[in-house]
């Protein structure tokens, strides 16, 4: 309900104000029937689990689904404009009001307490934004029992003692806590806050912004024990993105805006498997040669159910357009932009339309540009313009034009302000270097200093491996990491070949050899990589001349012997020349070192034939010694880099493109 509403209030869509009205009034009516009827309680599974759940017996989470269930109602008031939800809120707020007054009357607080270490949501959240609503005192009060004061005391006191603590309970806690600052004021949650976010980020989170291992914080700054494929619980990044952007609304401080775009990049957007609809993973693996995939398909097996993420991973996708703007109204109105994302921005109280177009990026031109148009609906309006300058770029190469006339750019970590009389036709041109960089994982042990993550910008480069992680560097980054020019995309190739009515296709295998597989059947897998090679033309005198190159292995070449190797000269080269069958379209691949021996095919296996000329096995050689050139099963997405390492080559792109490739998040710089 959460999802549909905020989607509804980015696109308006009738149908979907439909369906989310039907979805309203078919709870209304269970809510109506239910045994307690009129009381207010509304759940698919029955009040007893609540009755197990204060006799601190074995139970899952009620409360977790009862916050989902209010939180969606409350949406679909606030944000929908539904008020039949607002009023089903109020009734469970009741009812459950009237519960815990009971086991706090007949037991003690203490009871209620210890309940509390069963996970329970945002509970305290949505009760603070009902209170905001309402004005009734009990709805302030049941949200303050559910603070969890084991929790938040310790935060209140600065202790980092977060280890041992399940991430996805606490941290809709911290927010709750920030609800409550936004209500009452009272500035030891706004404390609590600061320091809960200082803390995670210092000494629990992962290069993609994430945290959590198996659902919980491990020893602070030990994380390079922890990289696994049970990492980074999607609700964890979704709740911790809340805590930002609250923290950012308060303060304007940078440092909140530039985490929660790089949590969104490579912590939401990564959770998307490829372009399959509605299709989210759980945990993003962290793990050397791990894959999304691990994650997607572990879903049916450890857990009974998986919605209680599915939904939040559903909602983050839903508000992708949310946090791009922040407005300080008053008399002097000022508009904060603080991520670069396409789109159109109707600023009602300035009477000001700001488009915001962003030049695609690519790993060749190392510059974000952005460009702002401003249109009035009036005669204009006097107001303030506030662009991030992130924390990522650098002065070197930065630039910043109104009107084509040069502005004084700000320092990275600072805004650029500019306060005018703002008329149609005023363009805000802002160039911005991106940079690669690498990042140490957060661990104090000098035994993993050299185990770094490499950033371009605020995207997180994951390398394509099944677990090397052994890099070799140079005195700078540009040394051993070079972007691949998107003019490689036209040298890619698949090579193929029929038998028996399937399709094979030329593969390099992990034992980097030479193997003909079944053809997959998309791209997003390491099938689809290994099937995939780059034709590196040898000299332009001799344009069929070439060095085979498999996709995920830059800088390594098919020798002569069909093995792979990073070593360059006559053994590495072959002729590609027109199918030697005949047949359009086909291309055979003769070694550069034994003209008239060719790569040829015999079941799965790949092997060196030489042409005979004669015999009655000449019409196989010739169909064995020749492939289709197919169109590519992979190609290089805008931004990616090759590196250099110890025993090999890596193709690095960011991680939010992958699907179910073998990836690797940290390398080992010491190598």
């Amino acid at each position: 309900m959460s999802a549909a509403a905020k989607m509804w209030a980015s696109t308006h869509n009738g149908t979907l104000a439909g369906k989310m009205s039907a979805v309203v009034d078919a709870l209304h009516a269970c809510q109506q029937a239910a045994p307690n009827g009129g009381k207010g309680y509304l759940s698919a599974f029955p009040a007893e689990f609540f009755d197990r759940f204060e006799a601190i017996q074995p139970v899952w989470a009620p409360y977790y689904t009862i916050h989902k269930i209010m939180q969606g109602l409350l949406d679909q008031y606030t944000v929908a404009g539904n008020s039949k939800a607002l009023e089903m809120v109020v009734a469970m707020a009741g009812y459950f009001g009237d519960r815990v007054r009971s086991v706090i009357q007949r037991h003690t607080i203490e009871r209620h307490w210890t309940s509390l270490n069963e996970e329970t949501g945002g509970m305290n959240d949505v009760l603070y934004q009902l209170y905001a609503i309402t004005n009734d005192q009990r709805h302030l009060v049941l949200a303050h029992l559910f603070d969890k004061p084991c929790f938040l005391g310790l935060l209140a006191a600065q202790a980092d003692s977060l280890s041992g603590f399940h991430t996805n309970t606490h941290i809709p806690i911290v927010v709750g806590g920030q609800m409550r600052y936004e209500v009452t004021g009272d500035p030891l949650y706004k404390d609590i806050a600061t320091f809960f976010l200082d803390v995670v980020n210092s000494s629990h989170t992962y290069a993609t912004g994430g945290t959590s291992v198996s659902e919980f914080w491990y020893n602070p700054k030990r994380l390079a024990e922890t990289l696994t494929t049970e990492n980074e619980e999607s609700c964890t990044t979704y709740n911790m993105l809340k805590v930002s952007r609250h923290l950012f609304r308060w303060t304007k401080e940078i440092t909140y805006i530039d985490y929660y775009e790089r949590a969104l990049i490579n912590g939401v957007l990564s959770i998307q498997r490829g372009r399959d609809p509605g299709v989210m993973i759980y945990m993003l693996p962290q793990g050397p040669g791990k894959s999304k995939a691990e994650s997607y398909h572990g879903w049916g097996t450890k857990y009974d159910s998986f919605w209680c993420c599915y939904g939040t991973g559903i909602e983050s996708f839903s508000k992708l357009g949310d946090s791009i703007y922040f407005e300080e109204k008053g008399s002097k109105p000022a508009l904060y932009i603080v991520q670069y994302i396409p789109n159109t921005f109707n600023w009602k109280s300035a009477g000001l339309t700001v488009t915001q177009q962003v030049k695609p990026l690519s790993s060749s031109d190392q510059n974000l540009q952005v460009s702002l148009s401003i249109s009035a609906k009036t005669n204009g309006q006097y107001a303030t313009v506030n662009v991030r300058i992130p924390s990522w770029t650098s002065v070197n190469g930065a630039k910043a034009t109104l009107n084509g006339k040069d502005l004084q750019l700000a320092s990275p970590g600072s805004f650029l302000s500019v306060t005018k009389h703002w008329v149609s036709g005023d363009d805000l041109e802002i160039q911005l270097p991106i940079n690669l960089r690498t990042e140490a994982i957060k661990d104090d042990r000098p035994a993993y200093a050299a185990l770094q993550a490499v950033l371009f910008g605020p995207f997180l480069l994951a390398g394509l491996t099944t677990g090397d992680w052994d890099a070799k560097t140079g005195a700078a980054i540009s040394d051993w990491i070079t972007p691949v020019p998107s003019s490689y995309n036209s040298q890619l190739v698949t090579l193929t070949q029929e038998s028996g009515g399937s399709t094979f296709v030329l593969s390099t295998t992990i034992a980097t050899s030479l193997t003909m597989q079944p053809r997959p059947e998309g791209g997003g897998t390491d099938d689809a990589v290994h099937a995939t090679f780059r034709l590196v033309p040898a000299t332009t005198k001799e344009p069929s001349s070439a060095m085979i190159e498999p996709f995920g292995l830059p800088g390594m070449v098919i020798t002569n012997g069909l093995t792979v190797s990073s070593e360059k000269g006559p053994g590495s080269l072959f002729n590609a020349v027109l199918g030697i069958d005949g047949q359009p379209g086909s291309v055979s691949l003769e070694l550069g070192t034994r003209p008239g021996c060719f790569v040829l095919t015999a079941g799965a296996k790949v092997q060196v034939g030489c042409r005979s000329g004669s015999g009655g096995g000449e019409a196989g050689f010739l169909k064995a010694a020749s492939f289709k050139r197919a169109e590519p099963l992979r190609r290089y997405h805008p931004i990616s880099f090759a590196a250099r390492g110890t025993r090999r080559g890596f193709l690095l792109e960011p991680l939010f493109t992958l699907r179910d490739e073998f990836y690797t998040v940290y390398f080992n710089l010491g190598a």
